[in-house]
């Protein structure tokens, strides 16, 4: 832990410290910053901190974007295994939908947008071939969010004109994922509690190592006038030092892991996974991590040598 006298502290604690000491310095503890572990310990702290934020502010992204893109989505099936029915019925979905008051935009999506759909898990299907009949998919979008009530009207709207028609809300479909997003997020925040827990639990067992070997100085300093605020102050101001050293290489190597991260989802050009790109007040957000980090550690160094001080006079 590297802790050094700032130059402006007490000149009369100064003085007697040099008559004391008779070797002309002014350190209190005479070592140099960024030589101990402390500033790496908290510069991997805030680098592990801003990717677990980041990876949070992503999940919340992604289920807000795709709350709001499919509130008011709604998806028609039209399963019959005889094609000419089928799109009849299709058609009749399409235009019965677009007469009800609230309903957006109707339309029948393509016979070669369901069959690139379902190529992943079908593979790819002959012109013509029906050996395995897929549905017609007709898509609509609605003036306001969908209820169970407006959900209700709508099927029973459908079934009047498409008697094989099924219709669902596209944000039912993915209620799964928005739990498991959920989840994720509350998983992200529990590793930024815990982080900062592990930072100032670290901070507090570096300043009482620093407090216990430098015992018999601090005692004099006490003996010269100097006050428990005083030494505080010290120890407070070089752990902030340290603290602000170590924050910006860990916000250094933590951007850089997002940055990278962040390149490698978005080539997949997957709908969902892009709509978790961070924005402009996220990233301002990362950079702050570094100067909470510096905050906790001086607030902690503060609160550690104030009570130990009451303990040790």
């Amino acid at each position: 832990m590297a802790l050094q006298l700032p130059a402006g502290v007490h000149e009369a604690i100064a003085q007697g410290w040099r008559s004391v000491s008779g070797n002309g310095q002014s350190e209190l503890i005479p070592q140099a910053r960024l030589s101990g572990p402390m500033p790496w310990v908290i510069a991997i702290m805030v680098a592990l901190t801003v990717i677990a934020a980041a990876a949070g502010l992503s999940f919340s992204n992604t289920a807000r974007n795709a709350a709001d893109e499919l509130s008011g989505g709604v998806t028609v099936q039209i399963v019959n295994a005889n094609p000419v029915e089928r799109d009849r019925q299709a058609v009749a979905a399409v235009g019965r939908l677009r007469a009800i008051p609230g309903v957006v935009d109707a339309n029948m999506v393509s016979q070669a947008e369901v069959e690139r759909l379902i190529e992943p898990w079908l593979g790819a299907r002959a012109a013509g071939d029906e050996a395995i009949p897929v549905p017609a998919l007709v898509d609509a979008r609605l003036r306001d969010p969908l209820t169970a009530e407006t959900l209700g009207a709508l099927r029973r709207a459908v079934r009047e004109v498409a008697p094989d028609g099924r219709v669902d809300g596209q944000s039912s479909w993915l209620k799964p994922v928005f739990s498991a997003i959920q989840s994720l997020q509350w998983l992200s925040l529990a590793l930024v509690g815990l982080l900062a827990f592990a930072t100032s639990a670290a901070v507090l067992l570096a300043v009482r190592s620093a407090l216990g070997s430098n015992r018999d100085t601090i005692e004099i300093v006490h003996l010269l006038g100097g006050t428990d605020a005083q030494i505080a102050r010290i120890f407070q101001r070089s752990v902030g030092f340290d603290a602000a050293g170590g924050g910006a290489v860990g916000l250094a190597l933590g951007l850089v892991v997002v940055l990278f991260l962040g390149q490698q989802f978005a080539e997949l050009g997957a709908g969902l996974v892009n709509s978790g790109a961070l924005v402009w007040s996220d990233w301002l957000l990362l950079a702050l991590v570094p100067a909470g980090f510096v905050l906790l550690a001086m607030l902690t160094a503060r609160i550690t040598v104030l009570a130990a001080l009451k303990r040790m006079l």
